[in-house]
């Protein structure tokens, strides 16, 4: 679908000011949003908000539909009463430029278990209606999710696949016990996302009441030791005696990497999704559809052809290229949802069937302008050469801040750059902004890292490494009002300025409380 010309800002909620050592749903995040209003945003683009696993990347969660418990707000369950004012006392922590994730788990969740007990016994009869509202929303995925969890701190944080056969397997007897036992641990997990539910549900509704539309992304894998995959083997590529990955995601070799990418999420069995008329798909499309206005599809190309590794390589190397579900899946996915309102990552190796697919839904594609002075007038990423319908980025997550790319380009490449500007930039990062906001594309989108003028020491992820990623944060004094008028003169001078916003209503006043 088309979109309007329009700008947004990039960053995720784990990046936001304020908080116990990490960005929440609270009082940074309503901030962020004021900031988003002031400088004439229609949009506010986030990562996945799944709980994350080993690494704190939260493209590898243990769930591809629940929330990140890490992201509710201590002050907010203060404020409904879960928590009291006292029991945040002995918290330690920094709100700098950094996640210290080890800090923040080891003092978070036993604050939560404390809420989840304390709703247990002063919870009234709406609390539990509410709860069981919530509970009938998410009966697809919220049970399951609760149980394999709980079992999963039973078993010490071992990954499904390593647990005893019967676990593993899910025989109904095993699982019917492990309930019993397990079922206060398992409440706390459902406890956990009816609060993230709710404190998310109240953020959106905020943003959307000024205008601001919420785009979210969803992964195309999703990770071997999650619940997803432990309660749907059936689509996916499994050994069926040991649960491991027989086949594998990844991407081949190429200009950057000898041995291509190996990712190692397990590849999905397209014709059992397809046999269950993509039951799953649809149900996760419809559930992060519930909490977004927008989705970026990650790897888009992978529906088209997608590359597969066997199980036991250690590379990519030994892959091979797989058709994938193609039309068909997005037609299901429309014919359950309706028009799907779809960003589409087409970076990459993009052959022209994945371009043809793209445009026959009318999805945007993405451009991105770190990678348009590496070659010649052909470029795609050119300014000149791009589409209207597409999104354009300075960068992205996985990119270096603008600052920290234009400091380590190559001479020739820099030139090429400055030769493109007409100038030599003092400030790469407004450059590259002023050039982004001035293309053509009826979407912009800007990482709030080169807003600010940041160097590498930013970044938020650097491909194929494991550790030191996702924890960048911005502090309160950055957003300032300057900055947002500053920003706003270049939104309006290049025509992506919001509409006018919707006079505040007595029902959006009551959901900031």
């Amino acid at each position: 679908m088309h979109f309007p010309r329009s700008c947004g800002l990039l960053l995720h909620p784990t990046s936001l000011p304020g908080g116990y050592g990490i960005g929440d749903l609270g009082a940074g995040a309503r901030a962020f949003i004021e900031f988003l209003v002031a400088s004439d945003q229609q949009y506010w683009q986030v990562l996945p908000l799944g709980p994350t696993g080993f690494g704190n990347s939260p493209y590898m969660c243990y769930s591809a539909m629940a929330g990140n418990p890490l992201l509710i707000s201590l002050d907010e369950l203060v404020a409904a009463g879960w928590l009291a004012a006292t029991d945040l006392a002995g918290l330690t922590y920094e709100n700098g430029d950094r996640v210290d994730y080890d800090a923040v788990i080891r003092q978070k969740l036993p604050l939560l278990k404390l809420a989840s007990q304390r709703f247990q016994a002063q919870a009234t009869a709406a609390d539990w209606q509410a709860l069981a509202d919530f509970r009938q929303l998410a009966h697809y995925w919220l049970e399951t999710y609760a149980l394999f969890m709980a079992l999963k701190d039973h078993h010490d944080g071992q990954p499904w696949y390593e647990w005893p056969a019967p676990l593993r397997d899910r025989d109904p007897a095993a699982l019917a016990k492990m309930q019993v036992q397990l079922k206060d641990r398992i409440f706390e997990y459902e406890f956990q996302q009816f609060i993230f539910y709710q404190q998310w549900h109240a953020l959106k509704d905020a943003a959307n009441a000024q205008g601001i539309e919420i785009i979210g992304d969803i992964p195309i894998y999703v990770a071997h030791d999650s619940a997803d995959v432990w309660a749907f083997p059936q689509f996916f590529e499994l050994n069926p005696d040991t649960g491991a990955a027989a086949l594998m995601a990844g991407v081949p070799p190429d200009y950057f990497s000898a041995t291509g990418q190996l990712w190692g999420n397990p590849i999905y069995n397209w014709s059992a999704l397809a046999a269950d008329g993509y039951s799953w798909w649809i149900e996760r499309f419809r559930t992060l559809l519930s909490y977004v206005d927008i989705i970026r599809v990650d790897h888009f190309r992978g529906f088209q052809s997608y590359w597969q590794v066997p199980e036991r390589e250690e590379t990519a190397i030994n892959g091979a290229w797989q058709e994938g579900p193609g039309a068909a899946f997005f037609e299901a996915l429309q014919a359950a949802l309706g028009r799907l309102p779809i960003l589409a990552e087409d970076l990459g190796d993009i052959t022209p069937d994945v371009i043809a697919l793209r445009d026959q839904f009318q999805f945007p594609g993405m451009k991105i302008l770190q990678f348009a002075f590496g070659g010649g007038a052909d470029n795609p990423f050119l300014p000149f050469n791009q589409e209207r319908n597409c999104v354009v980025y300075t960068g992205t997550h996985d990119n270096d801040t603008t600052v920290g790319w234009y400091e380590s380009l190559g001479d020739w490449e820099r030139q090429r750059f400055i030769d493109y500007l007409g100038y030599t930039p003092n400030d790469p990062h407004w450059a590259l902004i002023r050039l982004a906001l001035g293309t053509v594309a009826n979407q912009a989108i800007i990482p709030v890292q080169d807003l600010l003028g940041l160097g590498t020491h930013a970044r938020m992820n650097f491909p194929g490494t494991s550790e030191g990623n996702w924890s960048w944060r911005v502090t309160a004094d950055q957003l300032t009002l300057e900055l947002a008028a500053h920003f706003k003169h270049l939104v309006h001078l290049f025509g992506r300025q919001a509409p006018p916003r919707p006079e505040p209503t007595a029902d959006s006043t009551a959901n900031e409380t």
